[in-house]
């Protein structure tokens, strides 16, 4: 299959408008080029970075993919018009090219290694050897082209907040899955049920794939959905890997399905953004109960919520 790669250069107030501008027009999600974030992994030990500095952008770089069908001029179309309303025409630098799915995936498998995250688990891509050490939870992965491989720092953000929050017999739901790796690790980590949602119908595929390779399909469902329209499922924990304006309008739906005491595990919120969303839960009823960050990105633990 044929996929249109489109990257948008932005300065960095602009990353979350545009980030919420691809998701909106259902590309399923998006990949943030992040100069700050390629700073702390250019700090590691010099054999486990992959990284040529002189390659870097200097400016934030949000990209995403289109099938190449009938439907795709009109969506770049859509694109460009809803950037220029947003801040003009000289702010934005859009670059285009068309890309196979199988060279796409080759192309980035040589950078995609086995991950540690917390204290038990690990993200392996499927085509990696890797020992588990004794006590490890190892989560094979292969994202195709949706997004999650487990390697951001917002997925790791919930990772290690799943970690410390799941002690066994949990129900969950997973907002905006993409890959699964979420939802996988709630399984993985002794959650009874685990619902996982994604609009992009890409994601629900590689995510239906991915529970299967790592034999937790008898937990967790994966659902095409727009967010939780329509789900009717109590849960002990929501988590929404998204962005925040997404979050923001998830946040009602998540109050009526969440248990008295359910926790809601919000990442995906680019510095900036945070406060936006925490002011968000607390109208809604919401008590921040942990917050933690890496780099640019943060994520919130709030409990309860009360329904309107």
């Amino acid at each position: 299959m044929e996929w249109l790669e489109i990257a948008v250069t932005t300065p960095g107030e602009w990353v979350e408008a545009v980030s919420n501008i691809f998701i909106e027009l259902g590309t399923g999600g998006v990949a943030i080029e992040d100069p700050a974030l390629f700073s702390l992994y250019l700090q590691g030990a010099e054999d486990e970075v992959a990284l040529d500095p002189s390659s870097l952008p200097r400016e934030p770089v949000v990209k995403a993919y289109l099938p190449v069908d009938e439907n795709l001029d009109v969506r770049v179309a859509t694109l460009k018009r809803r950037l220029f309303a947003l801040a003009g025409e000289d702010v934005f630098n859009i670059r285009t090219r068309r890309v196979m799915e199988e060279d796409w995936a080759r192309a980035w498998r040589d950078y995609y290694k086995p991950v540690p995250v917390g204290r038990r688990l690990v993200i392996k891509p499927v085509w990696e050897e890797y020992p588990a050490l004794p006590g490890q939870v190892v989560i094979e992965m292969d994202p195709g082209m949706a997004f999650g491989s487990g390697t951001h720092p917002t997925t790791q953000l919930c990772l290690t907040l799943m970690e410390d929050i799941l002690s066994g017999g949990e129900e969950v739901v997973d907002v905006g899955t993409g890959s699964g790796v979420l939802a996988i690790a709630a399984a993985m980590l002794g959650a009874r049920r685990v619902v996982a949602i994604d609009n992009d119908p890409v994601a629900v595929s590689a995510a239906r794939d991915n529970v299967k390779l790592n034999r937790v399909q008898d937990k967790v469902e994966v659902l095409c959905n727009n967010l939780l329209d329509g789900v009717a499922i109590t849960a002990d924990v929501v988590v929404a890997n998204i962005v925040a304006d997404v979050i923001i309008r998830l946040i009602p739906q998540a109050v009526g399905i969440l248990k008295p005491e359910g926790l809601f595990i919000a990442s995906g919120i680019i510095r900036g953004r945070e406060r936006d969303v925490v002011g968000a839960l607390e109208n809604h009823g919401f008590k921040i109960v942990d917050r933690r960050c890496r780099g640019e990105w943060y994520a919130l633990v709030a409990r309860g919520g009360c329904r309107p």
